[in-house]
């Protein structure tokens, strides 16, 4: 244990009181020398320091020995499981080429020699209805109709009616009978005589909303002037209607012709985008190749009808012919044949149409290619050609393939040779 040695301080003098004598006398001063202290304290703080200090010392050495043995294992590990990366860069041409082309769907596969693909029809049948406004105006007249029943006050015996016979309203308004009647002879029932009736459609004698009249009573102006005239009559139990006289529109053959061309003309519409939506991902859809018909079409009025409105309905028939792009791609790899590959994204092809036999399915195209092409490398021979060489032996075995314009090698530091394992070497060529 550390011990703190402290200074010896020299004696003090000490006074005591005086003490009262007895007889009187004044007590004499004592002195008393006081004995050096030594005083010795422990210095805990220091104690732990010193067991400290070795705890922290061996802590550091461990961690430094961890992330060491951590980045060596990870240098191991990297080692082990890297790969030498080659990159070429293959020469890259451009291809332009013009054929005039066969489309034929009786035909299952394509024919190179021939210049003839398949092809493949696409239908589909849709129909709607619309509403559509008339546009015409007319003078517009119309007689009021109605029923009256006619009856017999005058005698058993029937009595003839004949067609237009007149009848007059309470109100003075005029009618008109649409068919010859006989009214039916009274009865009698205990000598009394009971009327017997009939009743007849009758139609105003003017055009207006004037006859457009309630339930009323009715007499014969024939009668006039005879026992008859009060005898028989007449009385209507509903409304006459149908009275009109005035401005009303009028559908026309122009509203006719319109409705039928934006009613089959959105309906093509729609088929076509319903078709080409559908296929044209993989399909070649020219519009030159598409037909549609109007299998139907009718309209709810005829031309010079009386109405504000009406309805126009038909039905559309679309029937496409159409080819795989691939059969396009094919046919351009076919071209350039197998010692050199087309770069896919760089494919560029355009139509012209010659004709079309829709009947049989064939169609004639120009068409126009162009695109993007670079030798056919077999990169696994060029891979078993690299194993165990060194890097300047690649670069010049590299360098001297026809049809390589750039390398690149990239490997870890400490590698001085392509590796012998095939499985640590990975070749990628760029066509960008």
């Amino acid at each position: 244990m550390a011990q703190k040695f402290f200074d010896i301080f020299p004696p003090k003098k000490k006074t005591t009181p005086p003490r009262a004598s007895l007889k009187g006398a004044e007590p004499k001063p004592v002195f008393r020398a006081e004995e050096p202290i030594l005083i010795i304290e422990e210095n805990r703080e220091y104690e732990k320091d010193k067991k400290t200090k070795p705890r922290k010392l061996f802590l550091k050495i461990l961690v430094f020995c961890f992330l060491t043995l951590l980045i060596f294992s990870g240098i191991f590990i990297f080692s082990l499981f890297s790969k030498t990366q080659v990159e070429i860069w293959p020469k890259i041409e451009d291809l332009a080429l013009k054929e005039k082309i066969t489309v034929d769907i009786k035909k299952d596969r394509m024919d190179f020699v021939a210049k003839i693909i398949p092809g493949e029809f696409f239908e589909e049948e849709r129909s709607s209805s619309q509403d559509f406004s008339s546009s015409g105006k007319a003078l517009k007249e119309e007689k009021a109709k109605g029923v009256i029943q006619i009856y017999n006050a005058f005698s058993a015996s029937p009595q003839v009616l004949a067609v237009s016979t007149r009848f007059v309203s309470a109100d003075g308004k005029l009618f008109k009978a649409l068919r010859r009647v006989v009214v039916p002879g009274a009865t009698y029932d205990k000598g009394k005589l009971v009327p017997n009736s009939i009743s007849v459609e009758v139609q105003a004698v003017e055009a207006g909303e004037s006859y457009n009249i309630g339930p009323s009573a009715f007499s014969i102006p024939g009668f006039a002037g005879t026992p008859k005239y009060t005898a028989f009559y007449g009385k209507s139990f509903s409304p006459m209607t149908g009275g009109l006289r005035g401005e009303v529109s009028q559908v026309t053959q122009n509203d006719l012709d319109q409705a039928k061309n934006s009613l089959t003309g959105d309906l093509k519409q729609k088929s076509k985008e319903f078709l080409k939506n559908k296929n044209s991902p993989n399909f070649v859809l020219l519009n030159e190749a598409l037909s549609q018909e109007i299998t139907d079409s009718k309209s709810s009025q005829n031309a010079g009808a009386s109405v504000a409105n009406f309805t126009y309905q038909a039905k559309v028939k679309s029937k496409w012919l159409g080819f795989k792009k691939e059969d396009i791609k094919n046919f351009v790899e076919t071209a350039i044949g197998v010692q050199k590959k087309l770069k896919e994204e760089s494919l560029e092809v355009s139509y012209s149409f010659e004709s079309i036999d829709k009947e049989s399915g064939k169609m004639v195209l120009t068409v126009e290619i162009k695109a993007k092409i670079y030798p056919n490398i077999d990169l696994v021979e060029l891979k078993k050609s690299l194993l165990g060489k060194s890097f300047n032996e690649t670069k010049l075995f590299l360098e001297n393939q026809p049809g390589i314009t750039k390398i690149k090698v990239k490997s870890p530091f400490w590698k001085r040779k392509i590796p012998a394992d095939v499985q640590k070497v990975e070749i990628r060529l760029n066509v960008d």
